[in-house]
């Protein structure tokens, strides 16, 4: 059987205008992750990243942090099918009319403009955040021109297959992605509910990564969500 690695990009540049750049903690996380993997002489037979420029970047830094170790690391194949679903796009087509209609979407939006720090931010966005994409998941709301829940998780399923088709036997292979994505490759593996599924896509830590087990038949978790690469708690991220 194959090894394969999905791993979610570092810390990108939450609540700012431009989301998706890796922040400053970004830039070490993906370092770091680099290093461990050199030290440890995890290398890869192909690697494969999604169009974000957050995958990118990580996947940049991972390289060259691998590299400038003497650990080889092979050429990246883009893989659009790994792009994140269009949670922006979602927010910004459906939001105005939950907020017409919903008393508690209303309540958790006002929760997030009234918050006054950072930490707190980003917790009344992850709740506001969570109720608005689970009622998009389940179909209760639509986002007119947006990939539905389903069809992103066609596309993935769809990348998976071609990406792991290609396999030699017992290669080792990784796609740099996001959470999204790895919650599906997670429910193709553990045959997982839509809601569950979205639940798993708020679990995935910035720069970590999770191993399956693949042949033509099946995929197969072994280890999910890993940072063995950050010591600091404080490092640790989930935006």
């Amino acid at each position: 059987m194959g090894i394969l690695y999905l791993v979610r990009h570092a810390q990108a540049s939450f609540l700012e205008p431009n989301y998706d750049k890796l922040s400053a903690l970004g830039e070490t996380q993906s370092r770091l992750l680099g290093e461990h993997w050199a030290q440890r002489q995890i290398a890869f037979d192909r690697v494969g990243v999604g169009p974000c420029a957050r995958q990118n970047d990580t996947v940049k830094l991972v390289s060259a942090a691998c590299r400038k170790s003497g650990l080889n690391f092979p050429e990246i194949q883009t893989l659009a099918e790994f792009d994140e679903y269009h949670a922006e796009d979602v927010l910004r087509k459906v939001l105005p009319g939950l907020l017409e209609k919903d008393q508690e979407i209303r309540d958790l939006h006002a929760a997030f403009q009234a918050a006054t720090n950072n930490t707190a931010q980003r917790a009344a966005f992850q709740r506001l955040f969570e109720a608005v994409i689970g009622d998009w998941v389940r179909g209760v709301t639509r986002a007119e021109g947006v990939e539905t829940w389903q069809e992103f998780c066609a596309r993935v399923n769809s990348g998976l297959v071609k990406f792991l088709s290609t396999e030699k036997h017992g290669e080792k292979v990784a796609i740099f992605t996001s959470g999204g994505p790895i919650a599906v490759a997670t429910q193709r593996a553990l045959v997982l509910s839509p809601e569950t599924t979205l639940q798993m896509t708020w679990m995935s830590r910035n720069s970590s990564w999770s191993e399956f087990l693949y042949n033509a038949e099946r995929l197969t978790l072994s280890s999910f969500n890993i940072h063995e690469h950050i010591a600091d708690p404080a490092m640790l991220t989930y935006r």
